[in-house]
């Protein structure tokens, strides 16, 4: 049996999963924040919060496919466990991170982009 075939099918799907939910949420409450922060301009709340979706998505869904070179030959369950949990964790920590930036950035920066 190739545990680095299953890894990847239990990883991409995990991933990807996590993935779509938290864009999905983000997107939602996004429209929220960012209008908040620019009112009286919907159409450009609009097209921020979608080319962060879009952005987010890109990056996250690309990262989880090039990670998958840099596994190394998984032998064992738990050996399949612990690389999945470990992979799964960074991008669920980037996604973190990802999320902070963007709302310090535009809370920070989005004034001097209207005007």
């Amino acid at each position: 049996m190739n545990f680095n075939i299953i890894g990847y099918l239990i990883y991409l799907s995990i991933t990807i999963f996590i993935i779509l939910k938290v864009g999905k949420i983000c997107y939602k409450n996004g429209n929220i924040y960012v209008a908040e922060l620019i009112p009286n301009h919907a159409d450009i709340c609009q097209k921020i919060n979608q080319v962060l979706l879009l952005g987010y998505y890109l990056l996250n869904i690309g990262y989880c496919a090039m990670t998958l070179i840099s596994w190394q030959k998984i032998t064992s369950s738990p050996q399949l466990i612990e690389t999945i949990g470990t992979k799964t964790a960074v991008i669920i920590f980037i996604i973190s991170v990802l999320h902070y930036t963007n709302i310090l950035i535009l809370t920070k920066y989005i004034h001097k982009l209207i005007k």
